[in-house]
C-alpha cells in the first residue's frame, strides 16, 4: 500500500508539473502571437510600396520654380536683349551722323561765303542747324551747357579766317566723333563741341 501511495503521489506531481509546463508554453505562444500581430501593421506602414514613387525634397522643387522663373535664355529675353542691342547701334550711328552733317554744313557755308562774300538767308539757316547739332553731339558725349566757357577765346577778326575756323572746328569734332567708342565720356569730343559752338554763335551774331 505505501508503494502504491508513493506511486499515485509522483504520478499526481508529474501532472501538475506537465500541466504547468503547458500553461507556460501556451502563455509564451500567446505572446509571441501577439507581438508578430503588433509589429505587422507597423511594418506595413513604414515599408514602402513596391509601386509607389520616392518621395520628393520640396527644397528642389522651389529650386526649380525659381530658375524656371528666371528664365535667363528665353526667346523673350534674348529677343529683347537684341533690340536693345539693335537700338545702341542706331543711336550710335545717329551721333556719327550728327557730326558728318556739321562738317558738311560747315564746308557749304564757306563755299557760299567764298561766292558772295557775304552771307544769304539759307545759310542762316545752316548756323541755325550746325549750333542745333552741336549742341546734341555735346550733351551725347555727355557734356552740358554748364561746360560752356563764360568768354569765347582766338576768335578770328575778320569774317572769312571765322568761316574757315568753323569749317576747321567742324572737321576736327567729326574726327574725335568718330574715333571716340560708344558709352565713352568723351572730355575732347565735350571741349571741341563747345568751342564750336562758340564760334557758330558768335558768327549768327556779326552776320545778321
Amino acid at each position: 500500500m505505501s508503494r502504491d501511495y508513493h506511486s499515485a503521489t509522483i504520478g499526481a506531481i508529474l501532472t501538475m508539473l506537465s500541466l504547468s509546463f503547458h500553461r507556460q508554453t501556451f502563455r509564451a505562444l500567446l505572446l509571441t502571437a501577439g507581438l508578430f500581430l503588433f509589429a505587422s501593421p507597423t511594418s506595413a506602414q513604414t515599408s514602402p510600396h513596391p509601386g509607389a514613387s520616392p518621395a520628393t525634397d520640396p527644397t528642389q522643387n522651389s529650386s526649380s520654380k525659381d530658375d524656371k522663373d528666371v528664365n535667363f535664355g528665353s526667346p523673350e529675353n534674348e529677343m529683347r536683349a537684341k533690340m536693345e542691342i539693335k537700338e545702341d547701334k542706331k543711336k550710335y550711328d545717329e551721333h556719327l551722323a550728327r557730326a558728318r552733317e556739321v562738317s558738311q554744313l560747315a564746308l557749304q557755308l564757306s563755299d557760299s561765303y567764298e561766292k558772295r562774300q557775304s552771307f544769304v538767308g539759307e545759310d542762316a539757316k545752316r548756323m541755325e542747324r550746325m549750333e542745333k547739332l552741336t549742341k546734341k553731339i555735346r550733351n551725347d558725349a555727355g557734356g552740358s551747357e554748364a561746360d560752356m566757357d563764360a568768354d569765347i577765346k582766338d576768335i578770328p577778326a575778320d569774317m572769312k579766317s571765322l568761316v574757315k575756323r568753323v569749317g576747321e572746328l567742324a572737321d576736327e569734332l567729326q574726327n574725335l566723333v568718330e574715333k571716340t567708342p560708344r558709352h565713352v565720356v568723351s572730355a575732347a569730343v565735350i571741349g571741341q563741341a563747345n568751342r564750336l559752338l562758340g564760334l557758330v554763335q558768335h558768327l549768327r551774331e556779326v552776320s545778321r
